[in-house]
C-alpha cells in the first residue's frame, strides 16, 4: 500500500512511519517541517509542503491508498494565546487538505486526534461516548475535524479511523526517535532536562489537587504503542472497517509526583521543581478506557510507564549527541 503521511516528520508521525515501512508499506512524507525535523524523516522520501497547498498535493495522491493525517499545530496554550494560528492551520488548511483527498481515488484516512476533544471529564476513565466539551481551541479544531470526517464518510464515501491520544510519551527503543519540541512544553521531558541540568527547574501546576498525593494525574502512552496504532487502523480500514473515533491510552493515570520518583530513578539524579496555582481548566486526572481500540483495531498498550520514562530519560540523554 502507498501510504501519504502529512506531518511524518514529528514526534508521532515518524515513529509510524518507520512502522509502514517495516510493514512493507511505500511511504511518502509530506512536511512543511515548521515543527517537524528533517533528522527524523532521514532515509524516507520526504516531500516539503504546506497541507493547505492543494496544487501541491494533487499530484502527490496519485496511485496513493491511504492518508495518514498527523499534521497540525499542537500546543494547547499556544492555542489559547493564538487561536487565529489553531483555526488556519488544523482547519482551513486540512480543509484544504481534505479538498485534495476527495478530488483523488484515496478513500482511507487515519487521523492523529486527541483526548482534548472531550475537555473536563464527568468520570473517570473516557470512554469514545462522553461528552465532546472541548475547554481550548486545540481541542475544538480536533473536534471539528472528526467531523468533518464523519461528514465525508456520508456524502463521499471516505472512511477513517481517528486515534485520540492520550499523553503521548517516551522514545521509540531502538532510540531514532524520541521528543525534540521548541518550545518544550511536556512533562516527561521538561522533568528530564531539569534532572539532567539542561533546562530549569520544573514548574508543577498543583499540588493540593483531589488526587492521591495532590498532583495532576494524566494516562501517558508509549510513543512506539501510539504508533503501532496506526498501523492497525490502516490495516482495519484496509478489510473494509467503516469509520470510527477510539481512544488510545493505557487505562492507567499517573500523578506527578510518581513521574518525579521514576525520572529520579533512572536519571539518577533528583528533579529540582517548584509548585504553583493549578492553571485554569486543567482537569484534575485524566485516563482512558481503550476497550474499542482492542476490539476493532487489535491493539493494546504493551509499555508501562517505567518504561516510558526509562525510555524518554536515555533519549535525553542521547539527544545532543544526536543532534550534532
Amino acid at each position: 500500500m502507498k501510504v501519504l503521511v502529512t506531518g511524518g516528520s514529528g514526534y508521532v508521525g515518524s515513529s509510524a512511519v518507520r512502522d509502514l515501512a517495516a510493514a512493507g508499506h511505500e511511504v511518502v512524507i509530506y512536511d512543511n517541517l515548521s515543527t517537524g525535523h528533517r533528522k527524523l524523516s532521514a532515509g524516507f522520501q520526504l516531500v516539503e509542503g504546506d497541507i493547505g497547498d492543494k496544487d501541491k498535493l494533487r499530484p502527490l495522491l496519485n496511485g496513493v491508498d491511504a492518508v495518514l493525517h498527523f499534521a497540525a499545530s499542537a500546543y494547547v496554550g499556544e492555542s489559547i494565546a493564538n487561536p487565529r494560528k489553531y483555526f488556519q492551520n488544523n482547519v482551513e488548511a486540512a480543509l484544504a487538505l481534505m479538498d485534495a483527498v476527495l478530488e483523488s481515488d484515496v478513500r482511507q484516512f487515519v487521523f492523529s486526534s486527541s483526548c482534548a476533544v472531550y475537555g473536563i471529564p464527568q468520570a473517570l476513565p473516557i470512554v469514545e461516548s462522553s461528552p465532546k466539551e472541548p475547554v481550548n481551541p486545540y481541542g475544538a479544531t480536533k473536534l471539528f475535524f472528526e467531523r468533518v470526517l464523519t461528514a465525508y464518510a456520508s456524502s463521499h464515501g471516505l472512511r477513517s479511523v481517528a486515534l485520540r491520544y492520550f499523553n503521548a510519551a517516551g522514545a521509540r527503543l531502538d532510540l531514532n526517535v524520541g521528543e525534540i519540541h521548541s518550545p518544550e512544553t511536556h512533562l516527561i521531558p521538561l522533568a528530564i532536562k531539569a534532572a539532567l541540568g539542561t533546562a530549569p527547574p520544573l514548574t508543577v501546576f498543583g499540588n493540593d489537587l483531589p488526587t492521591e498525593d495532590g498532583t495532576c494525574i494524566r494516562d501517558y502512552t508509549h510513543i512506539a504503542d501510539l504508533a503501532s496504532a496506526h498501523l492497525k487502523a490502516l490495516d482495519y480500514l484496509a478489510r473494509g472497517g467503516e469509520s470510527v473515533a477510539v481512544n488510545l491510552g493505557t487505562g492507567k493515570g499517573t500523578s506527578i509526583g510518581e513521574i518525579l520518583r521514576l525520572v529520579a530513578e533512572f536519571a539518577g539524579r533528583e528533579v529540582p521543581h517548584a509548585f504553583a496555582p493549578p492553571r485554569a481548566g486543567d482537569p484534575p486526572a485524566l485516563s482512558a478506557e481503550a476497550r474499542r481500540a482492542k476490539e476493532l483495531l487489535g491493539w493494546v498498550a504493551l509499555h508501562d510507564i517505567r518504561q516510558t520514562i526509562q525510555d524518554a530519560v536515555h533519549w535525553e540523554k542521547q539527544l545532543p549527541a544526536y543532534l550534532s
